[in-house]
């Protein structure tokens, strides 16, 4: 096992690592820029460098700063958290290097999911069930046209290079795909400098349905169960809960065992979620994430297992602690992204917190790195941490959500708390009769004029 690991990242998930790392008895180094010298996970770690300056290209994504930081304090390990460089397959290449373990997947894996065509065409070489689409990228118009014709419209083209909704544009019929193929290629060629895109056929209610799979290097490949992602804001989720309302058991298992054998299949090694469009009973793959999930804690709170320790020891050549047999999905989990923005605009509002309450309780649990008198930085996520709540049934969890949520203070910035407060009352939400275009038309009915 490691002695000492650097967690290359910010924020709440830098002291959840910390938090994993402590339990396991390893010690621990955090980096840190300038404008983060005062970070939790700063002050609670064995050790900090500070390894540049506010902006992230010159700090959190400067492999050379991460690197020497390791090698200054011999780190063994270096855990990337989510975001910045974790799915990065340069960044992992050049760790193994030099003789540091990189917790996360092979370069090779990372490098196949992060682009989706590839991505796609190894699902479909596993047996995963995909949305209908191009066969591959197109490169011209004439292709996006006749590949719209071939899959039937609406249709979503998007960004082989995407994430995080960027480089997505839907067109319901072949008039309108003209200007989404180009507007798509220009975003996708502005937010990752590569402008290949493919299409999709356009689902008009599917859920975000994903789950969550383990592989270690002893031929064990587990998954964990769902997680319904369906609440999103510009393709961001918002709020997460695990089981999905729309799953049930018999479907869980077949679709875990699909996942299971196309991960094993292909080799993989590590912690990573399989991202689906579910409509009609029917699974269709979307893409891969090769790292934690924002949202892993809400499979944690109905499984036991602690997903971050999985990662430490897949790392270090051991086994899971825990077979197929051993999972068992408890009660109902629910998650709350609580962001530093306007609750109507979205607009990011960093500042000085000049209050802050954190709700407890009986399956309660806030994942956040802040505290009374933190500044919010301007330079990062505005992410102020992850409310969860766990209870025996998916309506006490909504209610156990309703009441912490009230009990949560955060002054000084505006946050989208109240937001939450408003998504608990909803009908549909409380009746789980939702899906991923659900939060855009709420979100819009309510900005419409007011009588």
């Amino acid at each position: 096992m490691f002695k000492k690991v650097l967690i290359a990242n910010r924020g709440e998930i830098a002291l959840r690592i910390h938090r994993a790392c402590k339990e396991m008895d390893i010690a621990t180094v955090a980096i840190h820029s300038e404008a983060d010298q005062n970070a939790m996970h700063v002050r609670l770690a064995d050790e900090s460098v500070c390894i540049g300056p506010a902006p992230s290209a010159k700090s959190y994504l400067s492999i050379p700063s991460i690197i020497a930081a390791a090698e200054i304090t011999k780190a063994d390990a270096i855990h990337p958290g989510y975001g910045f460089l974790s799915e990065n397959a340069k960044f992992s290449e050049i760790v193994t290097k030099h003789e540091i373990t990189f917790i996360g997947p092979k370069p090779e894996h990372i490098r196949m999911m992060g682009d989706k065509i590839a991505a796609k065409e190894a699902m479909i070489r596993t047996g995963v069930p995909v949305v209908p689409g191009s066969d591959g990228g197109v490169d011209t118009l004439e292709a996006a046209r006749k590949a719209g014709k071939s899959i039937g419209y609406p249709v979503l083209v998007k960004a082989a290079a995407g994430g995080g909704g960027r480089g997505m544009k839907v067109a319901r019929n072949a008039g309108e795909l003209d200007v989404a193929f180009q507007t798509a290629r220009t975003e996708a060629k502005a937010a990752f400098g590569d402008d290949a895109v493919y299409l999709e056929k356009y689902l008009e209610r599917p859920r975000h349905i994903e789950l969550q799979i383990a592989a270690d290097s002893h031929g064990s490949v587990v998954h964990l169960g769902e997680r319904d992602c369906s609440l999103q804001r510009r393709h961001q989720k918002i709020f997460e809960e695990a089981p999905s309302p729309a799953i049930d058991a018999a479907t869980r298992t077949a679709i875990g065992k699909t996942v299971c054998n196309a991960i094993r299949k292909l080799g993989y090694l590590g912690v990573g979620t399989i991202e689906f469009l579910y409509e009609d009973g029917e699974f269709y793959f979307i893409e891969m994430n090769t790292r934690l999930q924002v949202e892993h804690p809400v499979t944690e709170m109905i499984t036991g297992v602690d997903l971050v320790q999985e990662q430490i020891r897949i790392a270090a050549g051991e086994k899971l602690s825990f077979t197929q047999r051993d999972v068992h999905i408890n009660g109902h989990a629910i998650e709350c992204r609580i962001n530093a923005e306007n609750p109507q605009t979205f607009t990011p509002c960093p500042g000085l917190i000049s209050g802050f309450h954190a709700p407890g309780g009986l399956g309660v649990r806030l994942d956040s790195a802040v505290y009374s008198g933190y500044t919010v930085p301007p330079y990062y996520d505005s992410l102020i941490g992850k409310l969860i709540v766990h209870a025996a049934t998916r309506q006490q969890a909504l209610l156990r959500l309703k009441r912490a949520l009230g009990e949560m203070v955060v002054s000084g910035v505006e946050t989208t708390l109240p937001l939450h407060q408003r998504l608990v009352e909803e009908p549909d939400v409380l009746s789980g009769d939702y899906d991923i275009h659900w939060l855009e038309k709420f979100l819009k009915q309510d900005a419409g004029p007011r009588p």
